[in-house]
């Protein structure tokens, strides 16, 4: 009796179709048989394009699309918010108008967090070097790669009388 080989039902197709696992689940691929069989199916790395699998993935696709556009308009509904936030602190003052100690962006993180209620990571806030001086200044804040909304702090000195948000 002769020996006969036999192929995975997915093989039987001409060219075949490889749904790539686990990080790249997106992926469909036209690979080649013996690259299939021999490489990405013992692995595996790869299970055959099956018409459920298909459909699955298209499943997926969209639920992960539906999820993205949640997300996006929660960010551009917190973008929104913190435009319209300004804080004001209130530090010691030297004689030439710098501050004794700084106004950094965990310290705005925290006024956030107490003032509005709102919780954001301080790694968020974007400020090159913290605040040393007294005045008004345009803090921005990444929620997303496109928005950036700028919170206004206002760094007053200890001795006026400026309620402090």
């Amino acid at each position: 009796m002769a020996y006969q080989h036999r192929q995975h039902p997915c093989l039987q197709q001409t060219p075949f179709y490889a749904t790539l696992t686990p990080e790249i689940l997106r992926d469909l691929k036209d690979v080649a048989n013996g690259y299939a069989r021999n490489y990405l199916l013992p692995r595996q790395l790869a299970a055959g394009a099956t018409p459920s699998l298909i459909a699955n993935r298209q499943q997926r696709i969209a639920a992960e699309q539906r999820k993205l556009e949640k997300q996006s308009e929660l960010n551009r509904q917190q973008a929104e918010r913190l435009g319209q936030v300004t804080l004001t602190f209130k530090a010691r003052v030297g004689s030439q108008g710098r501050l004794y100690g700084s106004i950094t962006s965990q310290d705005i993180a925290a006024g956030l967090r107490e003032a509005e209620g709102i919780v954001i990571d301080r790694r968020m806030i974007d400020m090159p070097e913290p605040i040393r001086t007294t005045g008004t200044f345009k803090v921005p804040v990444k929620i997303a790669s496109k928005l950036q909304p700028e919170i206004t702090v206002n760094v007053v000195d200890e001795s006026a009388n400026v309620p402090v948000s």
